[in-house]
């Protein structure tokens, strides 16, 4: 069976970012905010982080070794594994981590390590970057495309792709015409059976 590819993020797709910065920060003296949730700004997350420090303190922490060991997200582990033992899938990843070449090592060997060979590539972006470059060569592809950040999703809607958004707090009240989904069960559900579509 031949291999198909899905473009998808890593932080809040694959990977529980947001916990692991959390455990981080918290080590660090920063408080979280009780409506921490609700924001995609990190400065809103934290009482003592102010929003001219924000992308610098994301950038330390995507450049610390504490990036090697992000967690799975939810049910992802299981789903991804399923999606490319089952049906032949492998993941592009595009995330916008840092371009720090060790940093990019070390999201490569936690992806693997969580995802193995379901993994066939990782394409690091500059820390918090727009993908609308990275995805401009596979506009009209019609490839799916899995993301949590609802400006992300919507490019890739836009240039033809199939986006389906991973909700969080930070977006649940996002409207959009592609699909909005809670966990990999439900990317799985959506996924599987549209080869039989083809």
């Amino acid at each position: 069976m031949k291999n198909r590819i899905i473009l998808t993020d890593a932080d809040g797709v694959l990977l529980d970012w947001e916990w692991a910065f959390s455990v981080w920060m918290q080590e660090r003296g920063y408080t979280l905010t009780a409506d921490n949730k609700k924001s995609y700004y990190l400065h809103h997350h934290y009482n003592e982080l102010e929003e001219k420090d924000a992308k610098k303190v994301v950038k330390t922490f995507n450049e610390s070794a504490a990036v090697g060991f992000l967690p799975a997200l939810r049910d992802a582990t299981y789903y991804v594994k399923r999606l490319y033992e089952e049906h032949g899938y492998q993941f592009r990843v595009i995330t916008s981590l840092s371009l720090d070449r060790n940093a990019a090592k070390l999201r490569e060997m936690n992806l693997h390590k969580l995802f193995g060979n379901a993994i066939e590539s990782v394409i690091c972006l500059d820390t918090g970057a727009d993908k609308d470059t990275a995805l401009e060569f596979y506009r009209d592809s019609g490839m799916w495309w899995i993301e949590d950040k609802p400006e992300n999703a919507d490019v890739g809607y836009a240039m033809g792709l199939k986006s389906l958004l991973v909700e969080h707090g930070h977006n649940m009240h996002h409207v959009c015409p592609y699909p909005v989904v809670k966990n990999w069960r439900e990317i799985y559900s959506i996924i599987a059976p549209s080869e039989n579509k083809v």
